[in-house]
């Protein structure tokens, strides 16, 4: 095969390809049944044109044989008025009319025979059209309902081009999402773990070693100093609990001695002496 064939044999089938492709089975059917009724059509017109010439001929051969009556007569006048001449030239135009009947009932007999056989073809024809509409009209039911169901089932795979386009930008979404929420969760961990305010300060790792250990001193420091303060508040709150007895009893020996005084002077100095001490 020349390199001409093969490029002429590839191009076919390319186009082939690209035909099959694009073809519609249902818009194909309707095509060539109306390409079919087209053809029953140029039957039918052929049969009526066919008919007309037949029925010419026939009207031409009736009136030539009217002529071949008036011929017979003429030639029985002529003889009976003793004029031969006119009765032999009476009788060779009805020869010449009756080998023109001749012709045309050939003619008659062979359009009849074309009439018969387009009208059996008409027939025929007739009959596969509406076979082959009956097929038409079930093979694009069955077209109809198989694209129905291959429609359901490409939805329901979410196999068909504008679902994988869908399927695709679902995925790409997602895979932006999970990288932001990954982003989002590093840029997290890193804050909580003072890497950005390593990365801005100067200091090294000794320096902020040192500022933890300063830092865990002061605090020790003054957690001992709190101590401190809170022990030294419950040491003298328990000095002060005899002192406050030894008051009590002053008290109540200083209310037997001034058992005779005005009443409501002793309670005033009581409400002064407890005042004293809450103070």
């Amino acid at each position: 095969m020349g390199i001409l064939s093969r490029a002429s044999y590839v191009i076919r089938s390319k186009l082939n390809s690209v035909l099959n492709r694009a073809e519609d089975p249902t818009e194909t059917l309707d095509y060539s049944y109306e390409q079919m009724r087209d053809q029953l059509q140029q039957v039918k017109r052929g049969i009526a044109d066919l008919t007309t010439q037949k029925k010419r001929l026939e009207m031409q051969k009736r009136r030539l044989e009217e002529n071949v009556e008036k011929h017979n007569d003429q030639a029985r006048t002529a003889v009976q008025q003793d004029r031969e001449d006119l009765a032999r030239r009476a009788l060779e135009k009805k020869k010449t009319k009756m080998n023109q009947i001749e012709d045309l009932e050939r003619q008659i007999s062979d359009l009849q025979g074309q009439q018969d056989k387009l009208i059996e073809q008409k027939n025929e024809l007739q009959t596969r059209i509406e076979e082959f509409r009956t097929k038409k009209e079930t093979m694009k039911a069955r077209h109809e309902a198989a694209k129905a169901s291959s429609t359901v089932s490409e939805a329901m795979t979410a196999t068909g081009d504008e679902f994988e386009d869908v399927g695709r930008a679902i995925e790409r979404a997602e895979e932006q999402t999970e990288d932001m929420e990954a982003r989002a969760a590093a840029m997290d961990e890193l804050h909580e773990s003072g890497a950005f305010e390593d990365v801005m300060s100067d200091k090294d790792d000794i320096d902020r070693e040192l500022e933890e250990i300063s830092t865990d001193s002061g605090v020790e420091a003054e957690l001992e100093t709190l101590k401190s303060d809170v022990g030294g508040d419950v040491d003298e709150a328990t000095d002060d609990e005899p002192a406050a007895d030894a008051a009590a009893e002053v008290d109540e020996d200083e209310l037997t001695e001034l058992e005779g005084e005005d009443q409501e002077d002793v309670e005033a100095e009581l409400a002064e002496l407890q005042d004293e001490e809450n103070a």
